[in-house]
């Protein structure tokens, strides 16, 4: 089965700005692919290369199979990052506006039902909340029911239980056989929807995996926090590495079953705490870990062409 979406190669600079650096990547259908990565890194760029709204300097993008540009627009959704429909149409309006533009769109006012604005639909859209306007945007991008649907930042500025209905929308969408390729900065969302998650730094991907597989390879060990104001040379005899903190001391990689000897070792040193928190890595360790790998290497290279430009004087 050939890829839904495709990249190969994809590089695009802006002067001296590298936005793409060469990135290759492929989603099938029904999968929702996540997108993560620093700001600058080039996410929106490389979901313009893929929409067919940016040309890419070098490499090759395909969406079913065709140029982004010749794809049919009735088949593909787009949301943009900054997307400022309309302000004085209601938000029923706006939808059936937007229906309107396809041969074969879905009622609008499932698609209000469907981002939980049922109630809101003959609300202005400039007196709508924020997050409700998102997802009047998120629903405006999907009111064509594409086969395939580009994301970008989807729930920005929606509060918790907006998010969570745009989220089970795109559940909903994928089971159905939508495929999904969105870009975000919440590390909850990326894990909960995606499939499988790149990271863009620097404008490379510098991973690719489902969320499990990155945070096994990359996310780094359990971490114990303990929070006190005890010096932490105390903790220099514990079996566990441990890294000081403003607020403490962090004890790694150890097990839920060990954590009692952690605390028996305070007691006997009458180390006083006010917290103890166990936690497994997860996406937002891998983020972490990569994106300022990623962003140390670029440094590197900067230093490494400025050296050369200058014939290795100082």
């Amino acid at each position: 089965m050939k890829a839904v979406v495709a990249a190969e190669g994809l590089r695009k600079t802006y002067g001296d700005t590298v936005a793409l650096a060469g990135v290759s990547l492929s989603v099938d259908q029904g999968e929702v692919f996540g997108l993560i990565g620093p700001n600058g890194a080039g996410k929106t760029t490389l979901v313009r290369s893929l929409t067919g709204t940016v040309e890419p300097d070098a490499g090759t993008a395909r969406v079913l199979e065709d140029r982004p540009s010749a794809v049919d627009r009735d088949r593909l959704g787009v949301l943009p990052q900054n997307f400022a429909p309309p302000a004085r149409l209601t938000a029923r309006e706006l939808l059936t506006y937007y229906a309107g533009l396809y041969e074969d769109a879905r009622d609008p006012e499932t698609v209000l039902a469907d981002v939980g604005l049922a109630d809101s639909g003959d609300t202005w859209y400039e007196e709508l909340s924020g997050g409700q306007q998102r997802r009047v945007c998120v629903g405006s991008a999907l009111v064509n029911d594409p086969d395939v649907l580009f994301l970008d930042e989807p729930t920005t500025g929606i509060d918790p239980a907006g998010r969570r209905t745009v989220w089970r929308l795109i559940e909903a969408l994928a089971e159905a056989g939508t495929t999904v390729f969105l870009t975000t900065h919440d590390m909850a969302e990326a894990e909960r929807l995606a499939d499988r998650v790149g990271l863009l730094a620097a404008g490379e991907l510098v991973a690719l995996g489902t969320p499990a597989a990155l945070v096994a390879d990359h996310g780094g060990p359990s971490r114990l926090t303990v929070e006190t104001d005890a010096d932490p040379a105390v903790f220099d005899d514990l079996e566990y590495a441990t890294t000081p903190t403003p607020d403490g001391v962090v004890v790694r990689a150890v097990p839920p079953a060990e954590i009692g000897s952690v605390v028996a070792y305070l007691e006997d040193r009458n180390v006083t705490y006010t917290g103890l928190s166990w936690a497994e890595p997860d996406l937002e360790d891998v983020y972490l870990e990569l994106a300022d790998d990623a962003e140390l290497e670029r440094t590197r290279r900067q230093a490494g062409r400025q050296l050369a430009a200058t014939g290795g004087d100082r």
